[in-house]
C-alpha cells in the first residue's frame, strides 16, 4: 500500500491535463461572504475562474459533521483539486484523501501528511507584528485591544505577533486580550465580538485587532460606534468602516486557493507543506484609500522598515505555536 501511494504521488506531481481539472472549495463554518477568511478563498477561486474560464464548485458547511460529507461528495464527482479552508477540516481531509488517493486535496491552516495532500500554513505572527506596530503608534491612550475567535494556539499566534509588534513600537504599551469562546461557534458571533470590544474600550483601548472570523465584524462595528479604531483580518476589511479601520492583517487564503487550482491545471501541483509569510507574500498589512487618512508618513515608514527587516531576517518574530507561549 505504501509503495502504491508513493507511486500515486509521483503521478499527481507530474500533472493533469487542463480538461481534467474540476476544482472545488469546502469553506469553513460561517458564511461564504464573511468579509474575512471564507471570502478570501472565494476570491482566489474567482480569480482562477476569470483567468482560465474553468468553473469550480463550492460548499459552505453549517456544522462540523458536514466537512467529511462535502469532501466525499466532491471526490465522487470527481472534483480535483479540492481545497479545504481551515484547520477544522483536518480529520475530513485525512479520511477522504485516503479513500481517493488519485485526487488532490489542499488543506489550509493544518498539516495532513499524505502523498495527495498539500498543506498550506501562514506566518500570521509576521503580519500581526506589523499591525501591532500600527496599533501602538496610533493609540493615544497607550492601550490597545485584541479579540480572538476560538481559543486555540493558532489564534494565540495572531495575538502573540500583535503584542510583539506593539512592544517593538512602544515598549510601554498595554494590551487587553479576550477570546470569544472555546467552540467553533466563537467564529460566528458578532454580538459577542461587539460586547468584548466595548468592554476593552471601557478599559481604555484605542485600537482593537479582531482575529475572529464573522465575530470580528461586531468588533469593527463597536469600535466605529464608539469613535475608536479597529484592525481587520484575513481579507482587507478597511472598506467596511472607512476612517475607522486602521488597517487589516492580510492572510492570503485567496493566494493559496488560486495557486492550488493553477498548479493543478499547469501540472506543477505538489503535495507537502507550504509556509507563506511576508517574504512569500502570504501575509501583509493593508494600505488603500479607505485608511489613507489614518496612516501617516511616519507610521508607514516605521512599519515598512520593520517589514523589510523581517523579510531580511534582521527581526525574528516569535511563533507562539513553537512552544505555546509568547516568548522564546
Amino acid at each position: 500500500m505504501r509503495q502504491t501511494m508513493a507511486t500515486m504521488a509521483l503521478v499527481l506531481a507530474a500533472g493533469t491535463a487542463a480538461a481534467q481539472i474540476a476544482p472545488a472549495v469546502v469553506y469553513s463554518m460561517g458564511e461564504k461572504f464573511d468579509g474575512s477568511f471564507n471570502e478570501a478563498a472565494y476570491r482566489g477561486a474567482e480569480r482562477f475562474k476569470t483567468e482560465t474560464g474553468i468553473d469550480y464548485r463550492d460548499f459552505v458547511v453549517s456544522n462540523e459533521a458536514q466537512f467529511e460529507q462535502a469532501h466525499r461528495r466532491f471526490a465522487r464527482l470527481p472534483a480535483n483539486p479540492i481545497v479545504g479552508v481551515g484547520f477544522l477540516q483536518t480529520a475530513a481531509v485525512t479520511t477522504v484523501a485516503k479513500e481517493f488517493p488519485a485526487l488532490r486535496f489542499t488543506v489550509i491552516d493544518s498539516v495532513v501528511d499524505l502523498p495527495n495532500v498539500q498543506s498550506v500554513l501562514f506566518k500570521e505572527h509576521e503580519g500581526s507584528f506589523l499591525v501591532g506596530m500600527a496599533a501602538a503608534l496610533a493609540a493615544k491612550s497607550g492601550k490597545i485591544g485584541f479579540v480572538g475567535g476560538m481559543d486555540i494556539p493558532l489564534i494565540r499566534k495572531f495575538a502573540c505577533g500583535y503584542e510583539q509588534g506593539a512592544r517593538h513600537a512602544n515598549p510601554r504599551i498595554e494590551l487587553i486580550q479576550n477570546m470569544t469562546g472555546s467552540t467553533p461557534a466563537a467564529w460566528t458571533d458578532p454580538a459577542r465580538g461587539a460586547e468584548l470590544a466595548r468592554g476593552q474600550i471601557d478599559r481604555g483601548a484605542d485600537v482593537i485587532y479582531a482575529a475572529a472570523g464573522t465575530t470580528g465584524l461586531g468588533v469593527l462595528q463597536a469600535a466605529k460606534d464608539r469613535g475608536k479604531l479597529s484592525i481587520g483580518v484575513d481579507s482587507n476589511q478597511n472598506h467596511l468602516h472607512p476612517g475607522s479601520v486602521l488597517t487589516s492583517m492580510l492572510k492570503r487564503v485567496d493566494l493559496a486557493t488560486y495557486e492550488s487550482f493553477k498548479a493543478a491545471r499547469d501540472g506543477s501541483w505538489k503535495a507537502g507543506v507550504r509556509v507563506l509569510g511576508l517574504k512569500e507574500g502570504g501575509v501583509d498589512w493593508a494600505l488603500d484609500r479607505h485608511n489613507a487618512g489614518l496612516i501617516g508618513a511616519e507610521m508607514k515608514a516605521k512599519v515598512e522598515a520593520a517589514k523589510a527587516d523581517i523579510v531580511a531576517g534582521k527581526i525574528t518574530v516569535h511563533d507562539y505555536m513553537s512552544n505555546n507561549r509568547c516568548g522564546a
